[in-house]
């Protein structure tokens, strides 16, 4: 057992500092993924790693790898990662805590001149969020060689650029992606939700992660005058689409216990106050811990979906862009989590993941886990997401403990 601490103070100000790159009024942060924002954090965690002493290099998918050699260099290393690009309202936390503990404990690794058997690795990925160019976690599935990579580099934002353009613009367009091996991973990162803090426990040992299924829906009717058109002969999208909202949130509650059902996304067209609307873009968000579960919701969208097209005579296309299964994670890892709570002196409470990350990608190429901290009143995804200097210190002791667990040394 090894007496190893992070330095909490320096953890805490390299977050705040990250924070100031697309800083919001409300403490948030904005940094779509591969925007000048993105490339700014990008080029100060770089920065971070070298000064640290790392290796420095990225993939074809911009991920990036700071990597801490070990005593024995042909070892598949330990890795700590999550991603630094946010929701357009996103918080100060989400994803920049994993990054930068996984820094931290190289640095805390240097302060003591610990010589690891395994090398070490902390990662950023790529667009995880999926806010700029859907879906998420598009970096890390390109690695884990979910998503092709041709087929990654041509995802799009909303105005037509892509994630292959975007990297190469901001430099960050690299070689080769995935196929090596990764002894361990993990992922420190705040819950996202209330249940820690309403048990009052420090560490979430994370079990694995829900399933979840994402899809966009176009209705089309017919743009016609406000004014003149008789309400019996209207086709209008935007009617359909509010049927649809209403019966995704039905089924949500419907599936309790454990489902969540989100509308996240609409665009109505033509968007003009005396003109009904003639088409009507719209995205659903389905999770649950069961995969037949979370089938039977995707059975209950369709046939909702097509009613509800079938009774207003819209015409409907319906895709699900994105899916993965339900995820456990690996047992060894989440009992390196677990010891490294109670090694650490900390309350500790095994959890399910309601959010995907990159570790659920992970977790089909490498040993993974995940440590979680609480967030106040569980809110992210939002500018006033926040946590304590306390908790987000214990994390990434906790993920310290964990690494090290993996990769040995004295």
């Amino acid at each position: 057992m090894h007496n190893l601490k992070i330095n909490s103070d320096r953890l805490w100000n390299s977050l705040m500092e990250m924070a100031k790159i697309g800083a919001t009024e409300k403490g948030g942060v904005c940094r779509l993924a591969l925007t000048d924002l993105d490339r700014e954090s990008r080029d100060l965690f770089v920065q971070w790693c070298e000064a640290a002493g790392c290796t420095v290099s990225f993939d074809a998918m911009g991920n990036i790898f700071a990597r801490r050699p070990g005593r024995n260099n042909d070892q598949a290393p330990v890795m700590a990662g999550s991603h630094l690009d946010s929701q357009p309202t996103g918080g100060k936390f989400d994803g920049a805590f994993g990054v930068l503990a996984g820094l931290e404990v190289i640095r805390a690794l240097n302060d003591a001149e610990f010589e690891t058997e395994a090398p070490v690795e902390v990662v950023a990925w790529t667009n995880e969020e999926g806010s700029r160019f859907p879906p998420a976690m598009v970096g890390s599935g390109a690695f884990a060689q979910i998503f092709d990579l041709e087929e990654a580099h041509g995802k799009a934002d909303i105005d037509g650029k892509t994630i292959g353009e975007e990297l190469a613009r901001i430099g960050y367009l690299g070689e080769g992606c995935g196929g090596r091996d990764i002894g361990a991973y993990f992922e420190a990162h705040i819950e996202q939700g209330p249940v820690l803090e309403a048990e009052e426990k420090t560490i979430g040992v994370v079990t694995g992660g829900q399933a979840q299924r994402w899809y966009e829906i176009v209705l089309t009717g017919r743009e016609s005058h406000a004014g003149p058109t008789p309400m019996a002969v209207r086709r209008d999208a935007l009617v359909g689409a509010a049927e649809i909202v209403q019966a995704v949130n039905r089924i949500g509650h419907e599936f309790q216990p454990s489902a969540c059902a989100t509308v996240g996304m609409m665009q109505v067209s033509p968007n003009s106050r005396n003109v009904i609307p003639g088409e009507v873009f719209m995205t659903v968000d389905f999770r649950h811990p069961d995969d037949d579960r979370l089938k039977e919701m995707n059975d209950a969208l369709v046939v909702a979906a097509e009613a509800t097209a079938a009774k207003h005579t819209l015409s409907l296309n319906f895709e699900q862009i994105w899916s993965f299964a339900a995820t456990p994670f690996e047992a060894s890892c989440v009992a390196a989590v677990r010891e490294g709570a109670e090694q650490a002196g900390f309350s500790h409470l095994d959890i399910v993941s309601g959010a995907g990350h990159d570790a659920i990608y992970m977790a089909s190429v490498a040993p993974s886990g995940m440590i979680f901290v609480p967030c106040e009143d569980g809110i992210s995804h939002n500018e006033i997401e926040n946590a304590t200097p306390d908790d987000i210190a214990a994390g990434c002791q906790v993920l310290l403990n964990a690494m090290l667990e993996k990769a040995g040394g004295q």
